[in-house]
């Protein structure tokens, strides 16, 4: 079984042999969409080394993030939970790279006979409910200069690396925020040596400094997703 998932490393190795089957590895380009608003959910998708955003369009056009999955995370668990079809949320590759798909209607029946796997998904299920939640008082409560490194520490957290192959335009999509906005937001933490920015691409040079400037959103979301599923990196 390829490694890299927390919820796949999160279960046992029976567990992970019964679904071994009927996964399959997949490569992901940025910005390919997985699920349009109003499609059934036929695929879910354990991520390895990419990054897929949940955003969410108002009807003036207007989008913005309601959640990140990466490597501790699962796209697609409302398929699992009776939810079949999304009427308003879109499923984008943030970050390319790999992921493990599994069919929705297998992963439904091994969510109802396999009592582990069931107690894994419930426990994620509430922890991906903790990011969604905080993300919305985050995104209320909290300025754009707080938000963005939070957000930027969010994709290094789950891609486990420093480099962040992002656009400012991508990054202002996903926040929610006019571009100029994230512009001279990210040109501040270049300027007190936290980020380095270059062509779609950031750096994060000072993760101390970083997180001293994000808002407590990163450790509380953090701090849930090691309390209910555990701190295995996978």
């Amino acid at each position: 079984m390829m490694p890299g998932n927390r919820i796949l490393a999160a279960l046992s190795q029976e567990s992970r042999d019964r679904l071994a089957p009927h996964l399959t590895l997949l490569d992901f380009k940025q910005g390919a969409i997985l699920h349009s608003p109003g499609d059934a959910l036929v695929y879910l998708y354990f991520p390895i080394d990419c990054l897929f955003s949940v955003t969410l369009t108002m009807q003036d056009g207007a989008t913005a993030e309601v959640g990140m999955v990466g490597n501790r995370e699962l796209l697609g668990i409302t398929a699992i939970l009776g939810n079949h079809v999304m009427d308003q949320t879109e499923h984008s590759v943030q970050a390319a790279g790999r992921a493990m798909r599994i069919d929705a209607q297998i992963m439904r029946q091994e969510f109802r006979s396999n009592e582990e796997l069931h107690d894994v998904l419930l426990r994620y299920t509430q922890a991906f409910l903790a990011q969604v939640s905080q993300i919305a008082a985050c995104n209320s409560l909290h300025t754009l200069e707080q938000r963005l490194p939070r957000w930027l520490l969010e994709a290094q957290d789950r891609l486990q690396s420093d480099h962040l192959p992002l656009t400012q335009e991508f990054m202002s999509t996903m926040l929610g925020v006019r571009r100029a906005g994230v512009t001279q937001t990210a040109q501040k933490l270049q300027e007190r040596k936290l980020i380095q920015y270059c062509r779609g691409d950031i750096k994060i040079l000072n993760q101390a400094g970083l997180e001293a400037s994000a808002c407590e959103c990163f450790h509380r979301i953090r701090a849930e997703y090691d309390r209910l599923l555990g701190n295995n990196k996978g």
